[in-house]
């Protein structure tokens, strides 16, 4: 299971970083909706699915309540969820 969070991680975090520096500009100085609508469906998939996997990998990994508020505010941090990997999920 760590393996399958630190794949939604990894995506959670590009389509974050793409919404955000991408398709959200692209939207207001282009006034093309597109991207922001194409981009934040699966963003908001990834990001349940990585809140979801956090709190079943919470006592597996044996997280105290400051790692694991740290792992779940890292997902509405822009570049958060690389630093969760390389802190807490790589070996």
């Amino acid at each position: 299971m760590k393996n399958i969070f630190r794949i939604v991680s990894f995506l959670e975090g590009v389509s974050y970083l793409l919404l955000l520096f991408i398709a959200t500009p692209i939207k207001y100085f282009s006034e093309d909706p597109s991207y922001v609508k194409m981009l934040g469906m699966p963003h908001g998939i990834l990001f349940m699915v990585y809140v979801v996997l956090a709190f079943m990998l919470k006592t597996p990994e044996k997280w105290n309540g400051k790692t694991f508020g740290v792992v779940l505010i890292a997902s509405i941090l822009p570049f958060g969820t690389f630093y969760v990997d390389k802190k807490y999920l790589q070996n």
